[in-house]
């Protein structure tokens, strides 16, 4: 089976809408990618079976990006485990049967560090899945990535191929990121937070847990990059995840610090250590990228200005 992507492929990026896949479509079209499938949730439901048959029927697939899912940060996961499981669950599931019984050359899948035992060492190798508990604030979200990553493995072994290709990016982050602080991820929550309080010109912002916590972050453009490089490297890992992440750690602490300075939020930052933390560490082993001769384009300053940027010119569209 050919590996490499060309030209000319149909390629259908799931969750076009979202982060990851608006930054996917760009890289793609930057690259002279012309022939690019983005369906609306309205046009195409990742969880209707049939519907995405029906689709995979009607267009000559060649290439799947599986950026759709549902995510969010510790709030949401607590709140809602059931959905987080079942839907994504459901999404890969039925992009899997799919793009396996209509023989897509290429299918990628995106995993998440919370994928790694809770006590891991460091940096997280792929050889330490499995190999201790999870993280309990994201149980329900990991155990859907670690199904949905073996799932692509499964059918690679059973068919015999190399159709899957599943990554592990570490927390991303960008422009068309939710910034809800309900439903965020913490650096996209922070940045909507710290803005709120410069406009009702608080005093103090207060913030869970203790702000220690360690944590890498890789700008939405750049793991678009890593997938696209892969692909045109024709590059196979039949089961085996290949992590994605920016080699950079920082605290949560100095994350805020540095939001709080993007934003110029002049108040002070409280911790509030009766909030659960999360992991105390996830940095990922990036080096088979890194061999490969990819790297990382874009520093954590330059990625909160960017998102930044496109948070405050899109408030109002957002709050709508």
């Amino acid at each position: 089976m050919a590996c490499n992507i060309e030209k000319t492929d149909t390629i259908l990026v799931a969750g076009g809408s979202g982060m990851i896949g608006k930054a996917c479509i760009k890289t793609l079209n930057q690259k002279g990618y012309s022939n690019i499938l983005v369906p609306t949730h309205e046009t195409l439901d990742f969880c209707n079976s049939t519907a995405v048959q029906n689709y995979f029927s009607d267009n000559k697939i060649d290439i799947v990006i599986q950026a759709a899912g549902k995510v969010g940060g510790i709030l949401e996961n607590q709140k809602y485990p059931a959905a987080f499981l079942v839907t994504n669950l459901l999404i890969n599931l039925n992009t899997a049967l799919a793009a396996e019984q209509h023989k897509c050359k290429r299918v990628i899948f995106l995993g998440s560090s919370c994928m790694y035992p809770k006590h891991c060492p460091q940096p997280m190798r792929v050889d330490d899945l499995f190999t201790g508990k999870l993280e309990a604030t994201s149980l329900a979200y990991a155990t859907s990535k670690l199904t949905s990553v073996e799932l692509g493995f499964a059918f690679n072994r059973q068919s015999n191929t190399n159709r899957f290709l599943c990554l592990i990016p570490n927390s991303v982050f960008g422009p068309g990121d939710n910034f809800d602080p309900e439903s965020g991820h913490v650096l996209s929550s922070l940045i909507c937070r710290f803005h709120r309080a410069k406009e009702n010109k608080e005093n103090t912002i207060t913030l869970w847990g203790t702000g220690e916590p360690m944590r890498e972050f890789i700008f939405s453009e750049d793991l678009a990059d890593a997938i696209l490089f892969l692909l045109e490297q024709g590059f196979t890992a039949p089961d085996t995840p290949i992590n994605v992440g920016s080699g950079f750690e920082l605290s949560i602490a100095a994350l805020a610090d540095l939001i709080k300075s993007e934003v110029e939020f002049k108040g002070k930052i409280r911790w509030d250590a009766d909030k659960p933390n999360g992991s105390l560490r996830k940095l990922l082993d990036n080096s088979v990228l890194l061999n490969l001769g990819w790297s990382p384009k874009t520093d954590i300053k330059l990625g909160i200005k960017s998102s930044y940027e496109w948070y405050v010119n899109n408030r109002s569209r957002l709050a709508a």
